[in-house]
């Protein structure tokens, strides 16, 4: 788990909602987490951002809060891993949440053991994502990925990644023009003993994804390719 030896993780919790702050609060502490816990206002996440939290935390039962730019503010300051936690009206904007940084996220109603097994997950892939980083992981050319700030370019136009596909492509980069299998690619991103139905149907859309951003035409890839194994092969630019 993320954090120095023998010390809990600091968990950032942002909440506009008093009660739901406080059960947070209460059942981040009763299984072995620090907390903060901050609004939206810029400043309050700003300040709260530099005591440099393990992993951040959104719950906003708020209809006129902008989830989705609030996740990009809080990833432009933090390479935390980023937990959502959505109300059922906001869940048609899960995507445009990933897509603004978001590594993951529940819905309400949620069990309580389920966001504490995603939050551990995540904290536990922290480590191995900074592992993985260097300046420049995929080769000037066509796109380039600037991994330290997680920017991509394509064709000399920078083009947005969220922290999960900088991990995809990298892995894809690091076997050279190599094919993987799904059970390659989740190992690598997110550790041995990660595979499982879900995890590869939530594999698949990201390079759905990612296809759409890399290629001129993505129902006919030429650089992010499924072999007739079903393999991914990232082909050099």
């Amino acid at each position: 788990m993320a954090g120095s030896a023998g010390v809990q993780p600091l968990v950032l919790v942002v909440e506009t909602e008093p009660q739901v702050r406080r059960f947070l609060v209460s059942t981040l502490a009763t299984n072995g987490f620090r907390s903060l816990h901050v609004g939206t206002r810029a400043g309050m996440l700003a300040r709260a951002v530099a005591h440099e939290p393990d992993l951040v935390l959104i719950s906003v039962g708020l209809r006129a809060v902008d989830v989705a730019g609030l996740t990009s503010r809080l990833r432009a300051r933090t390479p935390a891993p980023i937990l959502a936690v959505l109300t059922e009206w906001a869940e048609g904007d899960r995507r445009a949440i990933i897509e603004a940084g978001a590594d993951d996220y529940v819905v309400k109603p949620f069990w309580t053991a389920d966001l504490l097994e995603r939050m551990r997950f995540w904290l536990q892939q922290a480590p191995r994502a900074r592992r993985m980083e260097s300046p420049s992981s995929l080769p000037a050319g066509r796109f380039r990925l600037d991994r330290e700030r997680q920017r991509l370019f394509v064709e000399g136009r920078q083009v947005h990644v969220t922290p999960l596909e900088c991990r995809l492509l990298a892995a894809l980069s690091a076997s050279r023009g190599g094919a993987l299998s799904e059970d390659q690619v989740v190992a690598a991103v997110w550790g041995p003993g990660g595979g499982g139905h879900s995890q590869k149907q939530y594999l698949r859309a990201h390079m759905k994804r990612l296809r759409e951003k890399l290629e001129r035409d993505p129902a006919h890839p030429r650089f992010l390719v499924i072999d007739t194994g079903g393999r991914y092969r990232l082909k050099p630019s």
